[in-house]
């Protein structure tokens, strides 16, 4: 078994490898060839940066259409942008259409929360550091996975999709917000598994096992 971690310079690839190469013994690479990611038995689609220049990178390298053609026939773990960008339009940056795997938007905190939380406590935007997410779907990704584990956030835009059966996981950040999602062979998480300790690597672990 081979999983590929596509390359389209926009994402923290080198630690998302060694994470999932401590995890599992199969074949974990790095490309940004769409032969050899279709050729691949999983996905993992990671993204750091603004969603603009993200889209472009994947214009740039032709990369569009495998990942939506993965994303509906392989294993796909989609990561932080990587999850942002499965959405239809993203309000950052002024705006930029993306993949449109499924319809939504990708919305920013600060239209929807003020300086501080319910309990009075400061938000800072970015969300940065640790938070819990909260399991919506009973997922295999999950397993040996405990409700409201913490992982690592940064991010100051996050999912809002049409369809909220496909919520997989909520985060509290002065509102609750969905910070995984999930579809038939498709999972993807606003967090950073690689940067998550523990639960994160446990993740991997499972998205490497499973078999939807």
């Amino acid at each position: 078994m081979t999983i590929a971690v596509i390359d389209y310079s926009m994402g923290n690839l080198h630690s998302v490898h060694k994470a999932l190469q401590h995890v599992t013994d199969e074949q974990v690479f790095i490309t940004s060839s769409p032969d050899e990611i279709h050729k691949a038995d999983r996905i993992v689609f990671p993204g750091q940066g603004a969603a603009r220049d993200c889209m472009s990178e994947l214009h740039k390298r032709e990369l569009v259409d495998v990942v939506m053609e993965t994303a509906h026939s392989k294993p796909f773990l989609g990561v932080c942008m990587g999850m942002q960008v499965l959405m239809e339009h993203s309000k950052e940056g002024g705006g930029v259409d993306c993949i449109g795997l499924y319809k939504g938007e990708v919305q920013h905190f600060t239209d929807y929360i003020g300086a501080t939380d319910s309990h009075g406590n400061r938000l800072k935007i970015p969300q940065m550091g640790w938070n819990e997410v909260r399991h919506v779907q009973d997922h295999p990704l999950w397993k040996g996975i405990a409700d409201n584990a913490r992982f690592y956030f940064v991010h100051s835009y996050f999912v809002d999709p049409e369809d909220k059966s496909i919520i997989a996981g909520e985060t509290e950040f002065g509102i609750r917000y969905p910070s995984a999602i999930a579809k038939d062979n498709v999972f993807a998480i606003q967090a950073h598994p690689e940067k998550s300790a523990d639960d994160g690597l446990q993740l991997l672990k499972n998205f490497a096992l499973w078999k939807p």
